[in-house]
């Protein structure tokens, strides 16, 4: 199976081709089959998409998943882990200055 995927021009929001518009979710996603090339060069000709491309996907019965794990993060979405985030400095501690 091959879908194809992209940004949003407005928003970067990965986006996934359903057929005959573009879509924020994964599962929406249909084979394009040989058919993905010629609709890409549509589509981003139309300014609806940027930096379209095809992935190759197995068909679940929850919709296609991606076969390659940087795509299927990509279809996950943008995640936040506050344990990662920088935290506020202490304003208590001081600072260096040389």
């Amino acid at each position: 199976m091959k879908i194809l995927t992209g940004n949003d021009l407005t928003t970067g929001a990965v986006t996934w081709w359903a057929g005959s518009y573009w879509s924020l979710h994964v599962e929406d996603a249909v084979d394009v089959g040989e058919s993905g090339e010629a609709i890409l060069t549509r589509e981003e000709g139309a300014r609806r998409v940027n930096n379209p491309y095809i992935i190759e996907a197995v068909a679940t019965p929850d919709g296609p998943r991606p076969a390659h794990i940087k795509d299927r993060i990509r279809a996950l979405g943008p995640t936040v882990r506050p344990d990662l985030t920088l935290k506020p400095a202490d304003p208590n501690a001081g600072s260096w200055v040389i």
